[in-house]
């Protein structure tokens, strides 16, 4: 008899820094993950075209289309994709970035985080 398929969640990761695309790499890959990066938002419409993802991971400024612009074509395109978004920013003092976030009322990451806050994070909204 063959073995069970286990399912390895996609995570598509939209952040244009690449060394935090690394920390989210090396962080999730090990925990059993897919995960595909993009470096901006209109990337992300053009790949969530063709595949489906469990979680998106945004970070909030990027080139192109930032994270706020991908968030609105996601309620608009893929409304069951918004309840699985964390978003990502180095700039939570901004009262726009403040704003949006309490309005989106998803969970988010202040950048530079950890490994283990992110996994953490992720574990939580892939529940």
């Amino acid at each position: 008899m063959g073995q069970a398929k286990i399912k390895r969640e996609k995570i598509l990761v939209v952040e244009d820094e690449p060394i935090i695309a690394k920390v989210c790499i090396r962080a999730l890959s090990t925990e059993g993950f897919q995960i595909e990066i993009v470096d901006d938002g209109k990337a992300a419409l053009n790949v969530l075209k063709k595949k489906k993802f469990d979680l998106c991971i945004i970070d909030i400024r990027t080139p192109k289309m930032n994270g706020t612009e991908l968030y609105g074509h996601l309620e608009k395109k893929y409304p069951k994709m918004v309840n699985k978004v964390i978003f990502t920013t180095g700039d939570i003092l901004s009262p726009y970035i403040k704003a949006f976030l309490e309005k989106s009322n998803r969970p988010y990451l202040a950048k530079p985080f950890t490994p283990d806050e992110l996994r953490a994070i992720v574990r939580t909204v892939l529940v």
